[in-house]
């Protein structure tokens, strides 16, 4: 089964270092393809369990051709693989920040969710929100997400920064994933770009959003962490 992709995919600008309206995202430019349901929201066959992908352009897949390329989609191939009833929901918006985040969950967390990835983080960074902001926001969703779906397993997939933004920066932008991931017990992915960033040919022109070979490095980041989960949710 493919990934079910239900969100409009907005342009991220890597120009764009603005403190403004930090309180939502604010992607600038909407993108040609738009991905959606009749009811324009998250609808999941709530006969299999549910992942779903809660993110930014990294989880959209922003610039590939194919959005099922992105990396969500690619364990949607290697679950299929492995004969385990699992659907992916993409629920990755591109310029999400981890406040508008916070303003979208409520619908969201009305779907069925069995597994919930968070990967959020990165936009903060240009638009210049506080470390300590942005950790808060993560925390306030992932105390959401274990309140009101209390058996959902929480994967939080972790970020790190080029050394040009600072030592203190970098680093304390760094912690804070590994901070909430001991904090709340949940399962982290330390770095999602991991053999990615940085790496020219896996990068679109941007130098920030993965190719579809990149995507593919992200799956294999993603999956080992993510494959015992499935174990224990398994109906099988």
């Amino acid at each position: 089964m493919r990934t079910l992709l239900m969100f409009c995919c907005f342009l991220l600008s890597v120009a764009s270092t603005s403190c403004k309206n930090t309180n939502e995202s604010q992607p600038e430019t909407q993108s040609d393809n738009i991905y959606t349901t009749e009811s324009n929201g998250v609808e999941n066959d709530t006969t299999l369990k549910t992942i779903l992908f809660f993110g930014d352009s990294l989880t959209a897949g922003y610039g590939l051709d194919d959005p099922d390329d992105a990396f969500p989609g690619l364990i949607q191939d290697k679950i299929d693989s492995l004969g385990i009833s699992y659907q992916v929901v993409n629920a990755g918006i591109s310029g999400e920040t981890t406040s508008g985040g916070k303003n979208r969950l409520d619908w969201i967390l009305e779907t069925n969710i069995d597994i919930f990835v968070l990967e959020l983080g990165a936009n903060d960074v240009l638009r210049g929100i506080p470390v300590s902001e942005t950790k808060a926001n993560l925390q306030y969703i992932i105390d959401e997400v274990s309140a009101q779906k209390p058996n959902a397993k929480i994967v939080l997939t972790g970020m790190q920064l080029p050394p040009n933004l600072g030592t203190e920066y970098t680093a304390d932008f760094k912690a804070l994933f590994y901070d909430l991931s001991e904090k709340n017990n949940i399962a982290l992915v330390p770095f999602l770009l991991e053999n990615v960033g940085g790496i020219a040919r896996l990068n679109q022109a941007d130098g920030i959003h993965p190719t579809a070979e990149g995507h593919k490095i992200l799956a294999a980041n993603v999956f080992p962490i993510l494959r015992p989960l499935l174990k224990s949710n398994s109906t099988d």
